[in-house]
């Protein structure tokens, strides 16, 4: 593939620029948070472009989510001069739904519910290809990760384990898609990604008073440190692994929690998502090239996640400030 110049991204660029006018900003999640009805917080979404929501429920939440993220992505794939960029974002719906077929085909119940669009593939079309045990029209790293975790729990192991292999091979494909786009921003997102999953892996890790060896199992290879710094002597001190990187915020609070009932990890939590989400945003400040693309795509993802957080949270009858601690930095 002829390689990609930045000025091939003007007219996307300028397109993408008006369309972030109409992201979920601060104010209007303040607005969401603030409505003194749910219909009153629905119509906030209105200016964000979705459409109209006939009562709140979980199941017209899930539509209407699933609606404009098939939309996004339809949209840009087609926009773009390189598909790959969206595809980096696609991957995870891909890899949810072949963990969904795996565990309910494992326990007998019905997957559809839990399926999602937005992968590169419709939910039915990897359904119906797993069920035919026919994976051929699906990418290597994909249907050989589908296979092994198969396999694995049909032989009666845990669970787990059979996320630890989708998780590789989602990461791994993510990072060659990256590789591939020549794409310096996108791949230094990629190895933030890794960086901040496994930072989240390690907190985890230590206050279940796991080992190496677990580590050794989840820790994912290709970020911008790598899984053998963390089961050495350096890895005892997280936050001085991290000093100088977007994830020492994160790192400083994580260090604090490592003891068993040592407090929440929301705030880590939500440092770790703002440390990925101020990389991306600097993509607010290139004119032009493929960053307005990869920024503006994390910004929707983020938007849908905030959208879930605060209309969950209404349903659910929690407080305003309750649900203000769940949610990550506006890219706008």
């Amino acid at each position: 593939m002829a390689k990609i110049k930045d000025t091939d991204y003007l007219s996307i660029s300028a397109r993408i620029r008006a369309m972030e006018n109409r992201l979920l900003t601060r104010e209007r999640m303040e607005r969401m948070l603030d409505a003194r009805s749910d219909e009153e917080a629905v119509k906030v979404l209105s200016e964000c472009g979705y459409g109209e929501l006939d009562g709140l429920t979980n199941a017209g939440l899930d539509q209407m989510l699933s609606a404009a993220r098939g939309a996004l992505y339809k949209d840009l794939k087609g926009a773009v001069p390189d598909p790959r960029l969206v595809e980096v974002f696609q991957l995870k719906y891909d890899y949810h739904n072949a963990k969904t077929l795996i565990k309910a085909a494992a326990v007998g119940t019905d997957p559809d519910r839990l399926l999602m669009e937005g992968g590169r593939w419709t939910a039915a079309q990897i359904k119906e290809a797993y069920h035919r045990d026919s994976l051929r029209d699906f990418t290597d790293t994909f249907r050989q990760a589908i296979v092994q975790a198969r396999e694995l729990l049909n032989a009666g192991n845990d669970p787990q384990l059979a996320d630890f292999i989708l998780d590789r091979a989602y990461f791994a494909e993510m990072g060659q898609l990256a590789r591939e786009t020549g794409s310096d921003f996108l791949q230094g997102y990629v190895k933030l990604f890794i960086d901040a999953t496994n930072l989240r892996s390690a907190v985890r890790a230590a206050r279940m008073g796991k080992g190496g060896d677990f580590l050794n199992q989840v820790l994912l290879p290709g970020g911008n440190v790598e899984p053998h710094v963390y089961t050495s002597g350096k890895g005892s001190d997280l936050a001085a692994l991290f000093r100088a990187g977007p994830l020492g915020e994160a790192a400083n609070l994580g260090s604090t929690l490592t003891a068993p009932g040592s407090g929440e990890l929301t705030a880590f939590e939500r440092a770790c998502d703002n440390a990925v989400m101020g990389y991306l945003a600097q993509a607010r400040r290139i004119p032009f090239g493929e960053q307005a693309v990869i920024g503006y795509l994390y910004a929707r993802e983020s938007e849908f996640t905030a959208i879930r957080t605060i209309l969950s949270g209404r349903m659910a009858g929690l407080e305003g400030d309750t649900i203000r601690e769940r949610l990550r930095e506006a890219y706008v």
